[in-house]
């Protein structure tokens, strides 16, 4: 990432995963390699099928609210246990790739032409065919409206 783009994600990119499991980031969301701020943690989305990629400044965040559900908490530590089982912690190559294991990619449904789309703190990954049905079923703009009104737009 630039020094002035530092966690922040805007936009919709089209990119292919290679044979490997590799995936280049866009360049204005790249760290620079040499700072600290190039580790990413992917996580499964538990909404959708995608992978929701975070940078080291949400990670923090995350790990704090992990550590606030209690041991006795058999739901929220069995859904730890479950996003957990499929997380990936990595960096960007010198190329600006990333490395998606096989469960996060299986979860997510990703095949060779994937949509990665900017949510402001944070990214997601689609496979492209399915972001593109998501994105046709969004509603109509009157709808986007009516909840763009509820977050004080």
């Amino acid at each position: 990432m630039s020094a002035d783009n530092i966690g922040k994600f805007f936009g919709e990119y089209r990119h292919t995963v290679d044979d490997k499991g590799r995936l280049t980031i866009p360049s204005q969301w790249r760290p620079q390699l040499d700072s600290e701020s190039n580790n990413f943690l992917a996580l499964p989305s538990l909404t959708e099928r995608s992978v929701v990629v975070y940078p080291p400044k949400m990670i923090e965040q995350l790990y704090e609210r992990f550590s606030q559900i209690s041991m006795g908490d058999q739901d929220g530590q069995r859904a730890i246990r479950r996003i957990m089982s499929m997380a990936h912690n990595f960096s960007c190559d010198k190329q600006g790739r990333i490395n998606l294991n096989e469960k996060l990619i299986h979860h997510a449904g990703l095949q060779k032409s994937v949509v990665l789309l900017g949510e402001a703190s944070k990214f997601k990954i689609f496979d492209e065919t399915l972001y593109d049905e998501l994105m046709s079923d969004d509603g109509a703009a009157e709808d986007l409206a009516d909840i763009a009104k509820g977050f004080g737009f």
